[in-house]
């Protein structure tokens, strides 16, 4: 069988090829196929005809690149299994069909092809066994690589530093010329495991498309439990601002109790890329210094949020602030907190109880008696500072404990 070794060897290559889809319209890989192909069949000739023992067999170079070009595409390391068990069939079949075809005793016949079934095995068995665990370190190498590359390039877009938008673009797999949201997803509860940072992928993934994203989001890891991500919205500018019921109705259905998501607002290009990034950070901070009390999805649109991000730069002034605003009201309770709800919702509807009732459903006089509570509790009048009483029940609303006092019952 060896003098026909070529045409054996494109025989082998063709109906590999034809196997196997994801080698398919890749020259290069398949010329690697080829060369792999042909050097495994003589190397396992060679091993037969000479009782070359099997441990001392290396693979041979061009099945070694093969598996790093595997590697280095992302095709799974699935492919390059097959191509073995494909070849392990098909030469043994044609060498069994060669034997019965020289060989007249059926015993001597019978022996030679258990020779060759048990070379095959302890061939494949001992190559795939070593292929496979270059393809598994070239992987890592890669990826490794890879994502240096991508940190680098993201670090360099987010600081403003000259890049090529191409190049930058290539790299980071994602298209910086089109309107982008940027989110922080992260998992409070989360214990450091690998498949936190795919549900938090997955997660992600999944308010793309209800949002409309126009292609694969872009998911920067940045610990275990944490990543920056960025959603391509296309080039066209959005009219209608997010759906955020919507996609707090996704999260609370698909992702765990500790999960939460910052978002930004939908800016174009390079600039809104970074500000939409910016914006994301921003929300990410009132809703981490919130904590448990944070809501699943902290948006940069709402105006609160707006304010409650400068509020939590500085959280020892804003103490002051609310202490010395609210007094009595500063209270981290269920009752005082929904007084505090009712008159920052009055002071939104214009001084107006009808409004304020229709906001959060319930009774004009309901909201009069807590307003006046409120402001006998304050001990001063709802009017009487009135730009630092809204800071202060903002802050109060969005940032929570950190900014208050003690509850009465504590």
């Amino acid at each position: 069988m060896g003098t026909g070794l070529p045409d054996l060897a494109n025989a082998l290559h063709s109906e590999i090829a034809e196997a196997i889809p994801e080698l398919r319209g890749d020259d290069v890989i398949l010329e690697l196929l080829r060369a792999s192909v042909e050097s495994n069949v003589e190397t396992f000739f060679h091993m037969l005809q000479h009782g070359i023992a099997t441990e001392e067999i290396p693979p041979p170079p061009a099945a070694i690149e093969y598996a790093r070009r595997l590697a280095q595409r992302g095709i799974s390391s699935n492919a390059l299994l097959r191509a073995y068990r494909i070849g392990q069939n098909r030469v043994l079949d044609l060498a069994v069909a060669e034997v019965a075809r020289h060989e007249p005793d059926r015993a001597v016949a019978l022996a030679a092809a258990q020779i060759l079934q048990r070379g095959g095995f302890a061939y494949v068995d001992r190559i795939s066994e070593q292929v496979v665990a270059e393809y598994e370190s070239e992987r890592e190498r890669w990826l490794a690589n890879r994502n240096t590359v991508r940190a680098d390039t993201l670090a360099a877009v987010l600081v403003g530093d000259h890049v090529e938008l191409g190049v930058a673009e290539n790299a980071l797999g994602y298209r910086l010329r089109q309107y982008h949201l940027g989110l922080i997803v992260w998992d409070a509860d989360g214990d450091g495991a690998a498949s936190g940072l795919r549900r938090l992928e997955t997660l992600v993934a999944a308010i793309g498309e209800r949002v409309g994203a126009v292609g694969q989001p872009l998911f920067m890891p940045q610990d275990s439990s944490r990543a920056w991500a960025w959603i391509p919205l296309g080039r066209a500018p959005r009219t209608q601002g997010l759906d955020m019921a919507s996609i707090a109705d996704l999260v609370a259905a698909t992702a765990t109790a500790g999960t939460r998501v910052a978002l930004g607002r939908p800016h174009a290009a390079v600039g809104g890329f970074r500000d939409s990034h910016e914006e994301a950070l921003r929300a990410h901070a009132v809703a981490t210094t919130a904590g448990d009390r944070a809501p699943a999805v902290t948006t940069f649109d709402d105006p609160d949020v707006q304010i409650a991000s400068i509020l939590a730069q500085d959280l020892d002034g804003t103490r002051q602030l609310v202490a010395s605003s609210l007094r009595g009201l500063a209270v981290d309770d269920e009752p005082h907190q929904r007084l505090r709800e009712t008159l920052l919702a009055f002071l939104g509807a214009k001084s107006s109880y009808l409004a304020t009732a229709e906001v959060l459903h319930v009774h004009k006089n309901t909201v009069k008696y807590r307003v006046d509570k409120a402001a006998e509790v304050r001990g001063r009048p709802i009017d009487e500072d009135r730009l630092n009483l809204e800071l202060a029940l903002t802050a109060c609303k969005c940032l929570g404990a950190p900014v208050l006092g003690r509850s009465i019952s504590a």
